[in-house]
């Protein structure tokens, strides 16, 4: 009876979620709350041996919102420096130093401009470096003939390439999943490229089939002056320090603000305003992140509660398969079960999947991580629910739905190609 409430439950608040009846941030604290009550979790559970109180109150609450401490601060590292490459022009110098590259071949163009949002994305994030990157380069692909809905899912895809690589994500699936920083390097890696290898499909198969004229309609690209070449490196610095000199992230992240500062100030007050007014910004654009982790970070102690894993132990059993081929068809025919926040997707029920998978060893986490980060795939480039899919597609002029029909053959499909990768890295 309890493993049915908690199910009814779940599907009570993915309804919700879904509906934009209730925001995720939150749905996930009360789906946390819920579970604990019906699994019989006290709001006091004080351990004899330990004198640890694994209650609702100290547990759940309190320990679940500072569970994902380090990643909710590896992201507001991030958000800083995203606002320092945005405010000292670097992220708009990136953008049409690719637009004039390309010329005037819409195909190249495409191509260069994706590249560049997928560089600035490994660092930036939010979504205002989404309207402010947004607004540079979907005009340009316009004014060269691409169609709108095209325009704007070659935007999805860059950015999708640059957050595989974004280290403020990696910090949180590290933490949400139990699995090592050398784990999800190597797997994220993987997922880039074969996310860029989809961009590349899509460009060419998109571009055959809407007939796009090989002529500018208008010159976009200015000639404002850009930023120093040794700026430009920004987004690359931290990726750096922690692949090739193996830092931990947030040290690496700092190193790319120094460096940020470094090559673009021009003197130690200029300097001190700009990191002053970065960091503030930087703080207030990754709100709605750390919010949304505190949640996460509740949701995570609660399903792997001893209480709450007793309570589904069994269902889960009998419905999670635990062989290679089962677990291809399993998570690849299910994968669009990332979108609207679903059990599929770590960044809204998927976590507390994963949590109670990992908890009951159904699993191990290396290979539950492979499944969601392939899953997340759909959920990050075509989620309707997504603000950055709002935005771009109110400002083309498309209906959101239909660019996630438009994405959805793609993105499903690089899906699934990281599900069968990580059944044979991880089985």
């Amino acid at each position: 009876m309890q493993a049915i409430l908690i199910l009814l439950l779940f599907l009570i608040i993915a309804g919700l979620m879904v509906s934009r009846k209730l925001p995720t941030l939150i749905a996930l604290p009360i789906l946390a709350i819920g579970i604990a009550l019906i699994a019989g979790v006290p709001l006091s559970l004080i351990d004899p041996k330990t004198k640890i109180d694994t209650g609702l109150l100290a547990y759940i609450i309190d320990g679940g919102a500072i569970k994902l401490a380090s990643a909710y601060v590896a992201v507001m590292f991030g958000a800083w420096l995203g606002q320092l490459m945005n405010q000292t022009g670097i992220s708009k110098s990136i953008v049409k130093t690719a637009a004039e590259l390309g010329g005037d071949r819409p195909l190249i163009m495409t191509l260069l401009i994706t590249a560049a949002v997928a560089l600035l994305f490994t660092t930036i994030g939010g979504l205002g470096a989404v309207i402010m990157v947004g607004s540079i380069a979907v005009p340009i692909l316009l004014s060269v003939g691409v169609a709108p809905i095209i325009a704007i899912s070659m935007f999805l895809l860059g950015m999708a390439i640059g957050l595989e690589l974004n280290m403020a994500n990696w910090s949180f699936y590290i933490t949400a999943t139990g699995v090592t920083l050398n784990n999800i390097k190597n797997f994220a890696v993987i997922l880039m490229i074969y996310t860029a290898i989809i961009a590349v499909a899509f460009a060419i198969i998109e571009f055959k089939r809407a007939g796009i004229k090989f002529a500018w309609a208008q010159n976009t690209v200015d000639t404002e002056k850009k930023v120093n070449f040794f700026a430009l490196l920004t987004p690359i610095i931290p990726i750096v320090f922690v692949l090739v000199f193996k830092w931990p992230i947030i040290t690496s992240f700092i190193v790319g603000i120094i460096y940020c500062i470094i090559t673009t100030q021009r003197s130690f007050k200029s300097a001190l305003n700009t990191i002053t007014k970065t960091a503030y910004d930087g703080i207030a654009d990754s709100a709605p992140a750390v919010l949304l982790m505190i949640g996460i970070g509740m949701l995570l102690n609660s399903v792997m509660h001893p209480y709450v894993s007793q309570a589904l132990s069994s269902v889960l059993k009998n419905i999670i398969p635990t062989s290679p081929v089962p677990y291809i068809l399993f998570f690849g025919i299910l994968a669009p079960l990332a979108l609207y926040r679903g059990p599929l997707n770590l960044w809204g029920l998927g976590s507390g999947i994963a949590g109670l998978i990992i908890s009951l060893k159904i699993l191990p986490p290396i290979t539950v991580m492979g499944a969601l980060l392939s899953t997340e795939r759909i959920q990050a480039i075509g989620d309707p629910t997504n603000t950055q899919n709002v935005w771009l597609s109110n400002y083309a002029g498309v209906d959101v739905n239909k660019l996630l029909m438009k994405l959805l053959p793609y993105i499903w499909t690089l899906a699934i190609a990281g599900i069968i990768t990580a059944s044979i890295m991880f089985f």
